[in-house]
């Protein structure tokens, strides 16, 4: 494949729930890649063993294919340059750590825990003293052969500095007596992250590398390794964090911090991803709502901030309530359906999504939107009382007796027929309309908001539960 051809790669850890900063990271190197008419590629890095967790591989596949972020090449997908999960892949770290112990870019060190816990630098940081690279030739093969247990650590200079370019950050320069000298292969014979992401981006060909800003530090001591075995560099843009608030980063202990949280609180997928775009990214315009191949034609690294993203729920719900009024009824109501199984009372379903869809801005908010339906008595009768619509308790208490009459002799119990019986009722009564449907929708659903008016929501509950709640109000009205 030639190396002209764009490639990137998501290289996530099956450690858990997919955050929000890893899913923007896969979306970026996605849009990236397919802006350029390039590959996107899935790596699963499993080399920290003790991490892992049972099913987070799953939990990948199903993240990225929710969020429509199809991949290339990947262990489920297959592709030319597998495999593609790091376990499987412990004979080719082995081999190259080896390349760089021969070329003296890399040594065995023997050191115990208890040696390495006593090591400080004069800033009194944890730091190697490269002990073991002064070890001779000798004394490395005799401990191999004790069987004394070993890792392989970078050799990495004292002396100078290392620069860089990002595409985000630009020109930078690290101090290499900033740099540690990492471990590559430990000694159960599982790579480091350090390592084994530059030989899996070299041997997959990668082009653009795109990882949080947190690796920044450490880039220098990749290139290290690039450029001991004589391999091109990619390129790199590094993402700032998104923070929680102005001094906190987002985490799932403080709050959501994962895709499926968002999911099982009734955000849309395409809403998430949309708002995710716009975490550190501005496309330059005032255009906030993008489909996801709006995003690939939109999107230029150039956009991406250096400065920390601060996630902004209320602009989430926001963006995911213009998603949500933009669905097909029958795919609203389809979706709402699971949040309707806690209704008892028979009601119009059907007349009750197409209420709640303009009026909701995630699913999660039907269960208090539609909980009027279930829960009705006892409700305070000061609802009653509302100085915008001129309404109170004294003028429900006269005019429900002629509200329940008009409603009780009409044999359409449509929206339309309801609001076309009220309306002159108040007229008749010399009461403003909003006075009117003030006081029926009190005395039929006992809420202060709910997803429609007083004749929607006499439709939905149908005409007996209407009538019945509503003489039970006025009964309440006259007992108070």
């Amino acid at each position: 494949m030639s190396t002209s051809t764009v490639r990137t790669r998501f290289a996530p850890s099956p450690t858990g729930f997919m955050h929000i900063g890893n899913l923007r990271t896969a979306l970026y190197a996605y849009l990236f890649a397919k802006k350029n008419s390039g590959q996107f590629i899935l790596r699963i890095e499993d080399t920290d063993r003790e991490r892992l967790v049972e099913d987070a591989v799953a939990t990948i596949y199903a993240t990225l294919s929710l969020a429509g972020l199809g991949h290339d090449e990947g262990p489920d997908v297959g592709g030319l340059h597998g495999p593609y999960t790091q376990s499987e892949r412990r004979h080719i770290y082995e081999k190259y750590a080896k390349e760089l112990v021969n070329a003296s870019h890399a040594y065995y060190c023997f050191c115990t825990k208890e040696r390495l816990d006593t090591l400080t630098d004069e800033t009194g940081n944890r730091r190697y003293d490269k002990h073991c690279l002064h070890l001779s030739k000798a004394e490395v093969e005799a401990k191999l052969a004790a069987g004394v247990p070993w890792v392989i650590r970078q050799n990495v200079p004292q002396e100078g500095a290392t620069t860089f370019s990002d595409m985000v950050y630009g020109e930078i320069t690290v101090e290499n007596r900033e740099l540690h000298d990492n471990v590559l292969l430990k000694s159960d014979g599982f790579p480091t992250y350090n390592f084994a992401n530059v030989v899996d981006d070299h041997l997959m060909e990668i082009t653009h590398v795109f990882r949080g800003m947190e690796y920044l530090s450490s880039t220098p001591n990749y290139n290290m390794l690039y450029d001991a075995f004589g391999w091109a560099i990619p390129r790199y843009a590094h993402l700032p964090h998104i923070m929680r608030d102005k001094q906190h980063k987002l985490s799932k202990r403080h709050g959501d911090a994962n895709f499926e949280d968002f999911i099982a609180k009734g955000f849309l997928p395409e809403a998430i991803l949309n708002y995710v775009a716009l975490l550190g990214w501005n496309p330059k315009n005032e255009v906030e709502k993008f489909s996801l191949q709006e995003l690939v034609e939109a999107f230029d690294v150039s956009g991406i901030s250096k400065s920390s993203a601060v996630f902004d729920g209320v602009k989430l719900r926001w963006l995911n309530a213009q998603y949500v009024k933009e669905l097909p009824p029958q795919q609203f109501h389809a979706l709402a359906a699971p949040y309707y199984g806690a209704i008892s009372t028979p009601v119009n379903l059907n007349l009750l999504s197409a209420l709640l869809q303009p009026r909701i801005s995630a699913f999660s908010d039907v269960p208090e939107a539609a909980e009027f339906i279930d829960s009705f008595e006892g409700y305070d009768l000061a609802l009653f009382d509302n100085a915008g619509s001129k309404s109170s308790v004294q003028l429900a208490k006269e005019t429900l007796p002629a509200a329940i009459a008009a409603l009780e002799s009409l044999a359409d119990w449509s929206n339309d027929a309801l609001f076309g019986a009220l309306e002159p009722l108040a007229a008749q009564r010399d009461l403003k309309k909003k006075q009117l449907l003030w006081i029926v929708r009190i005395a039929v659903t006992g809420r202060l908001s709910t997803p429609g008016g007083a004749s929607e929501m006499c439709a939905l509950l149908g005409k007996a539960q209407a009538i019945e709640r509503m003489k039970q109000s006025l009964r309440r009205l006259r007992n108070a």
